[in-house]
Parts: C-alpha cells; sequence; structure tokens
C-alpha cells in the first residue's frame, strides 16, 4: 500500500473503535428469516439504521472529529467545521459537532431530499444549499476553508473517516467470524474499503460485493477506467450513492481497487422493489442506498445457496414521499423481491 490508503490497518480501526466507545451504537446484526429461507442461506441485517442519525456516517464523522480534537485542541475547530454531504454525512457531522460545541456549516446540491436537510438544520447546523451537484456543493466548501478558516471533514477519503466507517467491520467479525460474503452499497468508498479493510484483515476468504447505481456511478466508471473520472450526478432513490469521488482522491479508490471481489450496478426498479420487501417482510423502512444489497442478489441472481451473507442496511433517511414514488416503480414494472 501506498501513502493514505496505508494509514488504514487493523491498529488504526481499533483505536477508532476506543473514540467511540459511548458515542456511537454497536449496531445489531440480526437474521433475518425471510431471506434467508428465500436464498437457501444464512442471511443477516446490520443495522446501521439504529445509529442516533439514523446512518452508519456517524462512525466516520464522530470519529474524525473527536481525533482532531484530541490532536490539535478544540481551539483549532473554532471556527468551525465544514462538508459536502449528500445527506447522511451532513448530519453526522452537524451531530458530531453539536455533541462538542462547535459551529457546523454542511454544504448541499439541489439533489438532497428535503428531509435530509431539514434533519441538519434541526440538529442546529446551517445547511447551505450550493448548486446541482456535488461537485459544486464541494466549491462552497473550498471557500470556507480558504476564506473563513473552517476545518473540513471529508465524506468519505480520509484515512480517519475510513478508520470510523471500519469499525462496522469489526463487530460483523466478531458477531458472525465465519462469513462468507458482506454485500455493501459503493459510492465514495468509505464504507466498502472500510469494512473491506478490516474484514480482509481478519479474514481473507470473505467475499466482499460492492453495489453501485446504474447510472451517475462514478466509482463504477473510475474503476473502468483505472483512474478517478468524473460523471454527471443524476437523480436517484439511493441518493446516497451520488457524487464524484474526487480527481484528487487520496485513499478510497484505491482502497476498493484491493478490498473488493466482486461489483454490481442496479437499477431504480430493482433498488425500489428492495425498499418494497424489506418494509414488508422485515418492517424496515430504509433508504434506497441501503437497500442495494438486496436489490443485487435479486437482479443478478446471486447464488448465495448455503452461504453466510451479512447486507448492509446503511440508512433510514428515506420521507415517506420517497418511499410511495418507490412503491409505485415497484407497482409498475411488475418488480418484486418475493
Amino acid at each position: 500500500m501506498q501513502g493514505a490508503e496505508s494509514d488504514i490497518g487493523l491498529a488504526a480501526i481499533y483505536a477508532a473503535r476506543r473514540r467511540l466507545v459511548g458515542r456511537v451504537v454497536r449496531t445489531p446484526l440480526v437474521r433475518s428469516r425471510a431471506l434467508s429461507r428465500r436464498f437457501d442461506a444464512e442471511v443477516y441485517l446490520k443495522l446501521e439504521t439504529r445509529q442516533p442519525t439514523g446512518a452508519f456516517k456517524l462512525r466516520g464523522a464522530t470519529h474524525m472529529l473527536g481525533a482532531l480534537i484530541e490532536r490539535h485542541g478544540r481551539e483549532a475547530l473554532a471556527r468551525g467545521v465544514t462538508t459536502a454531504s449528500t445527506g447522511n454525512h451532513g448530519r453526522a457531522v452537524a451531530h458530531a459537532a453539536a455533541e462538542v460545541g462547535i459551529p457546523a456549516v454542511i454544504c448541499l446540491s439541489t439533489l438532497v431530499p428535503d428531509n435530509k436537510v431539514a434533519a441538519i438544520r434541526d440538529l442546529g447546523a446551517e445547511a447551505r444549499r450550493c448548486g446541482a451537484s456535488q461537485d459544486a456543493a464541494f466549491d462552497e466548501v473550498a471557500r470556507l476553508v480558504a476564506e473563513e478558516g473552517m476545518t473540513l471533514i471529508p465524506p468519505f477519503d480520509d484515512p480517519l473517516i475510513v478508520a470510523g466507517q471500519a469499525t462496522i467491520g469489526l463487530e460483523l467479525m466478531e458477531d458472525q467470524p465465519e462469513l462468507d460474503r458482506v454485500i455493501v452499497g459503493l459510492s465514495g468508498g468509505g464504507l466498502l474499503g472500510g469494512i473491506g479493510a478490516a474484514i480482509k484483515a481478519i479474514r481473507p476468504a470473505t467475499r466482499i460485493t460492492g453495489v453501485s447505481l446504474s447510472a451517475g456511478a462514478a466509482m463504477w466508471e473510475s474503476l473502468r477506467a483505472g483512474h478517478p473520472v468524473e460523471v454527471a450526478e443524476v437523480a436517484s432513490l439511493a441518493d446516497s450513492l451520488g457524487g464524484g469521488i474526487g480527481l484528487e482522491n487520496r485513499c478510497t479508490f484505491a482502497l476498493v481497487q484491493r478490498v473488493m471481489d466482486d461489483h454490481y450496478q442496479v437499477s431504480e426498479a430493482a433498488i425500489a422493489a428492495a425498499m418494497v420487501s424489506l418494509l414488508e417482510e422485515e418492517k424496515l423502512l430504509v433508504e434506497g442506498a441501503a437497500a442495494v444489497g438486496l436489490a443485487a442478489i435479486e437482479a443478478h441472481g446471486l447464488d448465495i445457496r448455503g452461504q453466510k451473507v451479512a447486507l448492509i442496511l446503511s440508512g433510514n433517511g428515506v420521507s415517506l414521499e420517497t418511499f410511495d414514488r418507490a412503491r409505485a416503480l415497484a407497482n409498475s414494472v411488475g418488480t418484486s423481491c418475493h
């Protein structure tokens, strides 16, 4: 490993867990009877929906903020923290900043759903709309850092963020040490890269499967090209999986290349069907990004018979309006996860 990616080893991940004790939830890993029966497998659901902010992003944001305070003191962050987000990371930064009494400005594109913007404001942070893409939101973040002295808490491409997300991998290995496969939504790579780094260090045989959108998937196109590329963002039920990976990506691109074993794309119809299935069968109302693991198994006919498989239910930040759209789409195309 070279550069920043080399900072994400087991020592760093265990250090992250120590920093997060009492600040985030050790989320449950529950066996799904319905999915286990349907796929003739042992299917487990990792409920990151149980975090106080409703998504896994709280781990990385809380860890990075805590590490910065340890290293540089609270006064170094007196001007506040900022980030660009598709919603969940912004809410996580707002929550973590409020916990330590530091102001936060969260920059978001117009593609971010209103319910996620409202959740950020409810935590006391400023939610600032900036253009029609995450790149436009990042331009405002860069200005805030350069001109107003704020500190960046990046959404994924930083070893401290990735180490925080990687604590999920430790929990998976402790709860089910013989997992055959873990299926993870993939966008910027912080979640998959972190989980993969932890699991591959403990049990290299476990397969790490990434799932991306069928359109506007920057990591998918970057992996195909062999280097980070720009991809136009599109609206999606899985809005959390939108956004670029950064042309100057420091760690997650290389990390995903190293730890991911296979990679699939899923359509809006497949995501919609999986969202409906998880509500009907598991009584879990989840956002589109949390449903892509199930969508991939169904849409691509993944053969998981006889295996122990974990699906990462990454967040619950979905409005009823968005879920109604998902249900309507699933019904209109006759798609079902049954």
